[in-house]
């Protein structure tokens, strides 16, 4: 859900990247370059070769005892994080992506997003030296279980699931509260028109002008979603007095004990 804030403040990030130019396009396009236009975020790229001891600019170099690949150096690194946090009047949270990190989540966006301001380091290669990460590095944080060819992408994930949470950068107050994993589980299934599509009706329940319905209808649908799709969230939903009630109603609640959700209702109910 969106973050309270001061208002009229900008939250800054700073990626630090050897290759600036793969998030141009990505930060000028939609709710992104928006954002930034309304003066919601700011987003400064700095280029990691600038910081560079050598003619070469080089950034990364073998790695000590031998083994794959080249790791970044920690000289360059350090000199861009230093130089950059005094860009800015309050410090930035250090952030390395790095698949040893800390996995992403919603709940971590959340958190983050109530922070002024991100540096986030791309990493690359084989990784980057282990004294810059214990000096200079507040956090490592993952976005899976994968191996990516660099932290870029990772950094523009996070870019753009932290900005949707500022406050008035949605054009819907309430698209983020209402959004798949605010609860806890998977988002009710949507329709638009044609009412009809393929002999197939969207359903008749959300034509009927009853608010009251299509909410209950919404609750039990995300609820069943959840439970097809992604039943390892079902044990770590939420839901209010009045949706508890809904769900005891619609026999749903002994299924959701059974698959280790903690009741917020007597067991006798």
């Amino acid at each position: 859900m969106p973050v309270e804030t001061p208002a009229g403040e900008t939250f800054r990030f700073d990626v630090l990247t050897i290759f600036p130019e793969l998030l141009d396009s990505s930060l000028k396009e939609g709710i992104i370059r928006r954002a930034q236009e309304a003066g919601q975020i700011a987003i400064a790229c700095h280029n990691l070769r600038n910081y560079a001891l050598d003619k070469h600019a080089m950034t990364d170099d073998r790695p000590f005892g031998g083994g794959e690949g080249m790791v970044m150096k920690p000289e360059p690194l350090a000199a861009a994080v230093q130089a950059v946090q005094a860009m800015a009047p309050q410090p930035g949270r250090v952030i390395l992506l790095s698949p040893q990190g800390r996995p992403y989540t919603q709940a971590v966006a959340e958190e983050l997003a109530g922070q002024a301001r991100l540096l986030l380091v791309c990493g690359r290669y084989e990784g980057v030296d282990e004294r810059f990460t214990a000096q200079y590095v507040d956090e490592e944080i993952s976005i899976g279980d994968y191996i990516l060819t660099g932290g870029e992408l990772a950094a523009m994930i996070l870019i753009d699931s932290i900005t949707r949470l500022r406050p008035g950068v949605l054009g819907c107050a309430d698209s983020a509260s209402c959004d798949t994993f605010s609860r806890g589980g998977l988002k009710y299934p949507q329709y638009t028109r044609p009412r009809l599509f393929e002999g197939v009706p969207a359903p008749e329940v959300l034509f009927s002008g009853d608010h009251a319905a299509v909410a209950e209808w919404r609750l039990v649908a995300a609820v069943e979603r959840t439970f097809a799709k992604r039943p390892d969230l079902v044990a770590g939903m939420s839901f209010s007095p009045n949706e508890l009630k809904i769900l005891q109603r619609q026999g749903l609640l002994a299924r959701l004990r059974e698959s280790g959700w903690k009741s917020q209702l007597p067991e006798n109910q």
